[in-house]
């Protein structure tokens, strides 16, 4: 389809959108955010998602936010939100994308007179610009909406009724499972956000005594409220100048390098969010290729490839779990790689493509290259051995 083409549908589809409800629209917006998160190739979808993003700044309405006391009410989460999907978000993440529908939950279903009261008192401190306030009253009424949700969450009847309430502005199931960590880090907030205190603000590498400070930390909130952890890990990752380095508080108090030893350390689960990382770097490169940005592709490839080496460097990968989940990883990373690649016509064979740089990729860990050598020298010393009891005997 040609750009003009593909422009005019555009304009039809965001004519159409003029026609629908506000509240119709904001969930339109969330819904096409969260597949595009998601990797999903909607067709026309940028130019609508751009419309509608501009049309609820300029109205001040911010689809998940009906206004501003709703960007308070939510604060205490921001070190855990991540722009991913709700199907993708871990165990220590909430997605961004969720609390749309969350919010129109709690303020169009569930406690609909309370949420009323609240914004309309807190749009008025706020435009006073009395944060102090504001941030009181946002505490009260996630007292409310804490004490309301647990309630209804300890039957299975009040549980489906939340999940399908969730249903009614998100197909994504996930959502549901984000609400249910929201509750969980509310009800933790204070000791998570010691926790963050006590952090330094950047991390530049998380060795030697920086890795024993995080770890003491670590512990002392695990024993406290063990599934504080996961959170306390995304904060941690959120501070790292190199993400991946999280791996180290998975590594660091192991004995030893097996995979088995470090999958029983007490922070085993950083391991499974550092190959997450790569899942979302996937997802982050799909989505340079399609707009044709082959230099942040190329320097999303090489990050891919540095956490690659790492975990293979780190952690001897042979025969677990975790090794299953990294091939696969990569076969999809280099799957991408490779149609892109191959977009240089045949005969143009002579051209070298930005993603095929050797210097891209160390090829893997040292340990790594010494494993293949063995293996590779093994089959052939193999190989000698039956030719040489296939060969006549010598005269």
């Amino acid at each position: 389809m040609s750009a003009n083409k593909q422009d005019h549908t555009a304009e039809h589809l965001i004519e159409y959108l003029r026609q629908l409800a506000p509240q119709v629209r904001r969930r339109l917006l969330a819904e096409m955010e969260r597949l595009h998160l998601l990797g999903e190739d909607i067709p026309h979808s940028e130019p609508l998602i751009a419309a509608l993003r501009a049309e609820f700044r300029n109205t001040g309405q911010n689809h998940y936010r009906v206004g501003n006391p709703s960007r308070y009410f939510f604060q205490p989460l921001e070190p855990v939100l991540v722009d991913r999907a709700p199907e993708r978000a871990n165990s220590g993440q909430i997605a961004r994308g969720s609390l749309a529908p969350i919010w129109s939950l709690v303020t169009e279903q569930l406690l609909r007179s309370m949420a009323a009261d609240y914004i309309a008192e807190a749009t008025h401190v706020i435009s006073a610009d009395q944060q102090g306030e504001a941030r009181q009253m946002a505490r009260a009424f996630q007292k409310k909406v804490v004490i309301s949700l647990n309630g209804l969450l300890g039957s299975a009847e009040g549980a489906a009724g939340v999940r399908d309430g969730l249903m009614a502005y998100t197909s994504s199931h996930a959502t549901f499972e984000d609400l249910r960590k929201m509750l969980r880090y509310l009800d933790m907030q204070q000791e998570l956000e010691n926790f963050a205190h006590a952090l330094p603000p950047k991390i530049t590498r998380l060795e030697g005594a920086s890795l024993d400070k995080v770890l003491g930390l670590l512990s002392a909130l695990k024993a406290k409220r063990v599934d504080a952890v996961p959170f306390a890990l995304t904060i941690v990752a959120k501070r790292l100048e190199t993400p991946w380095e999280l791996l180290s508080i998975a590594t660091g108090p192991a004995e030893d390098r097996s995979a088995a030893r470090i999958a029983a350390s007490p922070f085993a689960i950083a391991v499974s969010m550092v190959l997450d990382q790569i899942e979302e770097k996937h997802l982050l490169l799909l989505f340079a290729l399609r707009n044709y940005r082959p230099v942040r592709a190329r320097e999303i490839v090489a990050e891919v490839y540095r956490i690659e080496e790492a975990l293979r460097t780190e952690i001897e990968l042979k025969g677990s779990g975790w090794a299953e989940q990294l091939d696969e990883l990569m076969t999809v990373v280099q799957a991408a790689i490779d149609a892109e690649i191959s977009t240089i016509p045949s005969d143009h064979r002579h051209l070298t493509h930005i993603l095929e740089s050797p210097r891209l990729r160390p090829d893997h860990s040292f340990s790594h290259k010494v494993g293949h050598i063995f293996e590779k020298g093994w089959d052939v010393v193999t190989g000698l051995l039956a030719g040489h009891t296939n060969d006549p005997p010598s005269r």
